[in-house]
């Protein structure tokens, strides 16, 4: 009896203390309210319709950053076309831009007619420019890509050898002009056979100080004229010309300000690179992307690019050519995790809000920052995150800011082929639940707070119907176990997989009235399409 007692004690002991476990894991959510304001008299800015890009990338696979070797077989020439995961992923976009280039882009030799030399890979050899040995595009290869990119709908972007027939001074400048015997022979092969090439990109990170060899803007900008008279010639008589793209370097304001006065009759878009968190190595990533301060200081950037472009005279666009965000293929549970997706979906909103036409991601697939997965070709978190701005977001941006905690990142887009606006709403904060109350300026709604577990919110936010007037769209992006670490990502509390065929999963919002706040769940994101919300700028 004694021993029987002594366990109905133990258990009710036990019973107290998973209780009180619980009521302090719950209890360590905080509540807050804030409030989204919207200018909606103009769009402050307009994206391309198609502003989502990934990049593939040369990189072979025994290219290996701090011990580790995370590319694969994902580089350009041996990526399996076929499979069918990425088919499918590249095809959800219908169309997604891809942008060919990367590092080794200026040691590529295209294939030509009757070339004797043996088409060769790219070998590892440290004694060589960029640690590698040149490499050679197979015109078959090239035809396989051109078919693949055909068959997923993708609009391409090539990036040209811009160091071909020059020499690299002792002090990693390039003086002498740009042969473009070998690029020439590329683009009419290209347009010989059929191909549909969105733009012609020249160089990758040889502007400013460069990534082992740097041009000068002068000589750059000689080099464009070049380019620029080459697709004038192939491809005239067509109604519509490929874009002529440069530099493909990070942005160094001088240097762009002389490149830019000096292509003004030329360029169509100015492309520039984005590593901000540092290499991959570092142990501090989590930390910055999580900072709203340090994600604050890539918008300096943005805004004196398209001053720039707006103050020269010239027709020319921003792009960002290639961005992931840490260099040297970004780090494995961090750039391919869940939580790059804030660092990602704020680079998205900043990067729009000041003029960008087209965000590229490194990479589609390829290194530790792939949409996909390097080995399984499985979606990573961000390429959820990609689809639904691809589907949501419009090309007019509006003007926002959000009143609350500064952990709240806040953008606003007129919807995408659909009436009213969609919010994407970022929470940087882990222990904290916002209510969010959104303004046009004239409205604002007093709403009540709702304290309830996630998965209980989800199913009991999901009433009415999208047809109904004061309903909007919810797709709230969380990670599996709240494990921010994570490679999964649930949508409305949901996880995200492809099916046995490979296909790409709906995403499916809940649908939420009007007169409740959006809320905000800790380290997650949310986009909000509201239908009902009529602003001049979206009319």
């Amino acid at each position: 009896m004694y021993c029987g007692m002594g366990s109905l004690l133990v258990l009710v002991g036990l019973g107290v203390l998973v209780f009180w476990a619980h009521h302090n894991s719950i209890s360590a959510v905080s509540q807050s309210t804030g409030t989204l304001l919207i200018n909606g008299t103009a769009s402050v800015a307009k994206t391309d319709d198609d502003y989502i890009c990934a990049t593939l990338d040369w990189w072979p696979t025994d290219k290996c950053d701090y011990g580790t070797c995370s590319w694969g077989r994902a580089t350009l020439l041996t990526l399996d076309l076929n499979n069918t995961l990425l088919l499918n992923a590249v095809k959800a976009f219908s169309p997604l831009r891809i942008r060919m280039g990367g590092t080794l882009q200026d040691k590529v030799i295209y294939e030509t007619q009757g070339d004797e030399t043996p088409c060769s890979i790219f070998t590892k050899n440290s004694s060589e420019f960029l640690g590698f040995s040149q490499g050679c595009l197979p015109m078959a290869r090239w035809d396989e890509l051109n078919s693949f990119f055909k068959q997923t709908g993708a609009a391409v972007t090539f990036g040209l050898n811009a160091l071909y027939g020059r020499i690299i001074s002792s002090d990693s400048s390039v003086n002498m002009p740009w042969n473009s015997s070998n690029a020439k022979s590329l683009i009419q092969y290209t347009v010989n056979k059929g191909y549909s090439i969105l733009g012609w990109e020249l160089g990758n990170e040889l502007s400013g100080n460069g990534v082992g060899a740097r041009v000068s803007a002068h000589q750059y900008a000689s080099d464009i004229k070049t380019l620029q008279h080459l697709v004038d010639d192939i491809y005239a008589g067509f109604e519509v010309k490929p874009l002529v793209l440069a530099p493909g370097g990070f942005f160094d304001a001088d240097w762009f300000a002389d490149f830019v006065e000096q292509t003004s009759k030329t360029l169509q878009v100015v492309t520039h690179h984005i590593y901000n968190l540092g290499p991959g190595v570092d142990d501090h990533l989590i930390q910055k992307i999580l900072d709203p301060s340090y994600l604050d200081g890539e918008v300096q950037t943005f805004s004196s690019l398209w001053t720039l472009l707006k103050n020269s005279g010239t027709s020319a666009v921003a792009w960002v050519g290639e961005a992931g965000g840490a260099y040297n293929s970004g780090r494995n549970l961090v750039t391919n995790s869940f939580v790059f997706s804030f660092w990602y979906l704020d680079q998205l909103g900043m990067a729009a809000t000041s003029g960008t036409k087209t965000y590229c991601r490194q990479t589609l697939i390829g290194g530790n920052y792939g949409l996909l997965n390097t080995e399984t070709s499985q979606p990573n978190p961000d390429y959820y995150s990609a689809l639904l701005w691809h589907n949501l977001m419009g090309s007019d941006v509006l003007s926002t800011s959000f009143s609350g905690t500064d952990k709240i990142r806040g953008y606003v887009h007129c919807s995408k082929n659909s009436p009213g606006i969609t919010l994407l709403l970022i929470n940087l904060d882990g222990n904290t639940t916002v209510q969010v109350h959104v303004s046009t300026g004239n409205v604002a709604s007093n709403l009540k707070q709702e304290s309830q577990t996630r998965r209980t919110k989800f199913a009991k936010m999901s009433r009415g119907s999208s047809s109904d007037g004061n309903i909007r769209e919810e797709y709230h992006l969380t990670a599996k176990e709240g494990n921010i670490q994570s490679q999964v990502m649930l949508l409305n509390g949901k996880v995200l997989n492809t099916d046995s065929s490979g296909n790409i999963p709906s995403l499916d919002p809940i649908h939420v009235s009007n007169s409740d706040p959006i809320t905000v769940a800790p380290f997650s994101a949310v986009f909000a399409r509201i239908p009902s919300t009529n602003v001049t700028a979206c009319q």
